[in-house]
């Protein structure tokens, strides 16, 4: 009974800071991300110090030049991305626009037998992760959380062409302001709205990696799809009027492999 309850909040823990990438303490921007290992939280007495270093010290840190890393096609476990419509919160974190699931979502990521519900979405611009030279102009994040306090992030690339209606709704609602929400709208999102069209059985990539905003906490399992989604230009420039270049640069492969289906 203790067991169960200690593993309760620490998935309580995990499910909150994965929910929302805000934070003030301390506080932190992407301009100053070669740095974030060294900051100190001094909001606590004494400071504590580097409170974000796995940031700097972890081997196994996202995102990744995808181009860099050993591509191993192998047996991999079949994929099943089971989103439905849900009335979310719309929020703005203070680094991202974000989407985050109601209390009784039960839409979630499969993988082989094991699955992982799905706790919020969120955008960057730029992409982080890249190929080689190539950076897409922005990339999407579904964030999957168990309840054993397992991440598992869901990574799609973004290219500009076709407006996606379902982008314009969460641009539309989401607060102008750092740290505001958006709660019981009684709008719907169905957030495989934002997904490419899929194949049957789903092609990805996946490595082990990390969080790719403070604490940079590792642990994470990073799914990639190869296929992109469009928003238009006006969309994009959209996006950027609440943050712009709130992307991780490609931190070291350290000998990763990514794997694929063969």
């Amino acid at each position: 009974m203790k067991r169960k309850l200690l593993n309760n909040l620490f998935a309580a823990v995990i499910i909150s800071c994965a929910t929302s990438a805000f934070s003030e303490t301390p506080h932190w921007d992407h301009g100053e991300q070669a740095t974030w290992w060294s900051l100190q939280d001094t909001s606590q007495t004494p400071p504590l110090s580097f409170p974000f270093a796995e940031c700097g010290v972890g081997q196994h840190q996202s995102p990744v030049d995808l181009a860099s890393a050993k591509i191993d096609q192998t047996q991999v476990n079949p994929m099943e991305i089971l989103y439905s419509i849900d009335t979310p919160d719309f929020f703005n974190t203070g680094h991202a626009v974000q989407v985050n699931t109601s209390t009784h979502y039960t839409g979630k990521l499969k993988i082989g037998e094991e699955s992982f519900p799905l706790t919020q979405f969120h955008f960057h611009e730029p992409s982080e992760h890249v190929v080689g030279a190539t950076t897409f102009p922005a990339e999407l994040h579904y964030v999957h959380v168990k309840s054993d306090g397992r991440l598992a992030v869901l990574a799609v690339a973004i290219n500009v062409g076709e407006e996606n209606a379902t982008f314009q709704t969460i641009l539309d609602n989401t607060p102008p302001d750092s740290g505001g929400k958006k709660q019981n709208s009684g709008l719907q999102i169905d957030p495989a709205a934002l997904l490419p069209k899929l194949e049957q059985p789903i092609k990805y990539y996946t490595l082990a990696g990390s969080l790719t905003t403070p604490p940079c906490s590792e642990g994470v399992q990073w799914y990639i799809l190869p296929q992109v989604i469009t928003i238009s230009d006006a969309q994009l420039t959209q996006l950027k009027s609440f943050y712009t270049n709130n992307n991780r640069l490609p931190q070291n492969i350290n000998g990763r492999s990514i794997l694929t289906a063969q």
